[in-house]
C-alpha cells in the first residue's frame, strides 16, 4: 500500500477529490492531511473521510524537523501539494525525491514562480490577453514551479472571460485530472 499525505492551505476542494478517489483504493491510501492554517475548510473535508489532520505553523515547518519526523513515522511514500502556498524546504524535498506532486493553475512555465498562485495567476493571464490557460501537474524541486512536468491540460480564454470565470474553468480541469495523474504516477513509480 502506497501511503500519501496531502498538504493544504485553503478550502481543500482538490484534496476532497483526491481523498474520495483513494478512499477504497487497492494500493493507494491518504493517511494524513497537513494544513498551515488552523481554520481552513480542508480540515473539515478530511474529517468527512476520517483522514487524520495536523496543523502546523511557519516556525515548525521551516525551523524544526517535526513535519519530516511525522511523515517518516507515518511511512509516507508520496506528498501531494493541493493548494499549498509555502515553498517546501530543500531538505524535505531531498528526503522524498520525486515524491512531491504539485498542481499549478497555469500552463507552466508561464505564470509560475513566487507570488504566482490562485487569482494572481488568472488576473495576469487575463491582463496579458492570453488565448489559453490551464493546469500543470509537476514534481517539486528546490525552485517554485520548476519541477518535471507530469501533465498539462488546456482551456480556452475568451475575450469576455474574467479572472473569476477563468478560475472556474481551471478548477474544472483540476478536478478532472489531478487525482488521476497522481494515481498513474504512483502506480507507475519505481518506489
Amino acid at each position: 500500500m502506497k501511503r500519501i499525505a496531502i498538504f493544504c492551505s485553503g478550502s481543500g476542494t482538490n484534496a476532497e477529490v483526491i481523498m474520495r478517489r483513494f478512499q477504497n483504493h487497492d494500493t493507494i491510501k491518504v493517511v494524513r492531511l497537513l494544513a498551515n492554517k488552523p481554520d481552513i475548510k480542508a480540515l473539515e473535508r478530511a474529517a468527512q473521510f476520517e483522514v487524520p489532520t495536523t496543523v502546523f505553523n511557519r516556525d515548525t515547518f521551516y525551523n524544526t524537523t517535526a513535519i519530516e519526523e511525522l511523515l517518516q513515522q507515518e511511512n509516507i511514500d508520496f506528498i501531494i501539494l493541493s493548494g499549498f502556498l509555502w515553498k517546501v524546504p530543500e531538505k524535505m524535498v531531498s528526503l522524498w525525491p520525486n515524491a512531491f506532486i504539485n498542481i499549478h493553475p497555469s500552463l507552466l512555465p508561464k505564470y509560475g514562480g513566487k507570488g504566482m498562485f490562485g487569482m494572481h495567476v488568472h488576473e495576469a493571464v487575463i491582463a496579458n490577453r492570453e488565448v489559453e490557460s490551464g493546469i500543470s501537474i509537476h514534481l517539486v524541486n528546490q525552485h517554485y514551479d520548476d519541477g518535471q512536468l507530469l501533465f498539462q491540460a488546456k482551456c480556452e480564454v475568451l475575450p469576455t472571460d474574467t479572472a473569476l470565470n477563468l478560475a472556474q474553468k481551471v478548477h474544472q480541469l483540476e478536478y478532472a485530472h489531478f487525482s488521476e495523474v497522481i494515481e498513474n504516477y504512483i502506480l507507475n513509480s519505481v518506489k
